[in-house]
């Protein structure tokens, strides 16, 4: 397999800097991109979308009692905006967010523990808090190292309902509950907006099968304050090696190839394709996707979201390769889930970290502890066995998606609860 690691490291480098979802840095890296396919002698689309969006965020936070502060903090994009004389309410830490924690909360602003994902904001909302604090970061290090991240109220959220909510640093939130703080006044305001992304595509049609698609995808966003070489240039530059063989390997079936944008907030750019492209779904027999890779220390792994069929093929092609490459089944919250909500199998490869060494979603993803080596260990098995599976002279699995797979993916989505608000 003809994989050049050096090079992929090299647009991995050129793709590394912040490029969040919807500004003109994104859009440089989906040219940059465009270039690189342009240079194989491939020509690529760039098909824009649009994401519901909030600019000029702004939040303040003070503790009234028993002592007085002010302390930074970042409103979440979409949020509910206060009165402009902000909102004073009593202030409780919820911590685990039980029941005994929730049984006095109304009318109150409260701090939790963690991310705000559905199940908790709808319990937020049910007890009628007035108020919402989450933080991020760490008690430990340099204090001008601790960024304060600017999070957002994903559409899955919103349709539930909407409530003032801003984040704080976590050394602030633990001097705020080490010195009692029992009432409190915040701020917040927000313009609703909606940003303009986009997918870089490329389609290579296929010289006997041209009916039957093959899908591959990486994302090319990053978050704020991070170069995103772990999460995702590499995948992105990976994905670029790929097409590079299949320009020279003319496929027996199509292959589409994707860089999204806009994953980090919600998948976007992959359901964006997805509306874009409805008429073809039936088509697509299998989804390849990469996120992250590239770390010195690490380990690979294959994630099936699909029939077990799949789950054991790919073991056993790993084992015969002698690849020390895992593979199981499950989900990878990344650009692979809308394709498998469609019931294409997905196969996910990425490489994970050992633990400390490489980091996502903050400034700390940068390429200091990624290698070209690293690139190729997952790079060099997914095109020796994508390369025999999309050449296949009868495709080998089936596309079906096993009950407890459909279960987990709803399970993801929030199908349920979804389903429960609109009646």
């Amino acid at each position: 397999m003809s994989f050049n690691a050096e090079r992929a490291f090299d647009l991995l480098k050129r793709i590394g800097f912040t490029r969040i979802a919807g500004t003109p840095e994104e859009l440089r890296a989906a040219n940059i991109l465009m270039d690189e396919v342009r240079s194989i002698g491939l020509e690529p689309q760039l098909e824009s979308f649009t994401v519901p969006d909030a600019l000029n965020c702004r939040a303040t936070f003070e503790v009234l009692a028993p002592y007085q502060a002010s302390y930074e903090v970042s409103a979440y994009k979409c949020c509910a905006n206060t009165p402009e004389d902000g909102l004073e309410a009593e202030f409780v830490y919820v911590e685990d967010c039980t029941d005994a924690a929730l049984r006095d909360v109304k009318g109150k602003v409260v701090l939790i523990n963690g991310m705000l994902r559905l199940p908790l904001y709808r319990r937020l909302l049910a007890h009628g808090v007035a108020g919402i604090i989450t933080m991020s970061g760490s008690v430990f290090g340099r204090p001008e190292d601790d960024d304060l991240l600017g999070r957002k109220i994903r559409s899955t959220l919103a349709r539930f309902g909407l409530l003032p909510v801003v984040g704080i640093r976590m050394r602030d939130a633990l001097d705020m509950v080490a010195r009692g703080a029992c009432r409190v006044r915040m701020t917040t305001s927000c313009e609703p907006a909606e940003l303009t992304s986009h997918n870089v595509m490329v389609t290579i049609p296929g010289s006997k099968y041209p009916e039957e698609i093959i899908s591959f995808g990486a994302h090319y966003d990053s978050v704020e304050f991070s170069t995103g070489t772990y999460d995702n240039a590499a995948g992105s530059a990976v994905l670029m090696e790929m097409l590079r063989w299949y320009a020279e390997h003319p496929p027996v079936r199509t292959l589409r190839f994707n860089w999204y944008g806009a994953e980090e907030i919600g998948l976007e750019g992959s359901k964006a394709f997805l509306r874009l492209h409805a008429e073809e779904i039936p088509r697509h027999r299998m989804m390849f996707n990469l996120d992250v890779g590239g770390p010195v220390l690490g380990q690979d792994v294959v994630k099936v979201c699909g029939d077990m069929a799949i789950v054991h093929a790919a073991d056993a092609f790993m084992k015969l390769r002698g690849y020390p490459t895992n593979v199981v089944q499950g989900t990878q919250s990344s650009d692979s889930m809308p394709f498998a909500d469609h019931g294409i199998p997905a196969l996910n490869f990425v490489r994970y970290a050992t633990a400390n060494a490489a980091v996502m979603h903050d400034r700390n993803d940068i390429i200091d502890y990624l290698c070209p080596a690293a690139l190729a260990k997952t790079g060099v098995p997914m095109l020796d066995f994508v390369s025999l599976v999309t050449e296949a002279v009868v495709f080998p699995f089936e596309r079906t998606m096993p009950p407890e797979m459909v279960a987990t993916i709803d399970s993801y989505f929030f199908k349920k609860e979804l389903a429960e608000a609109e009646k």
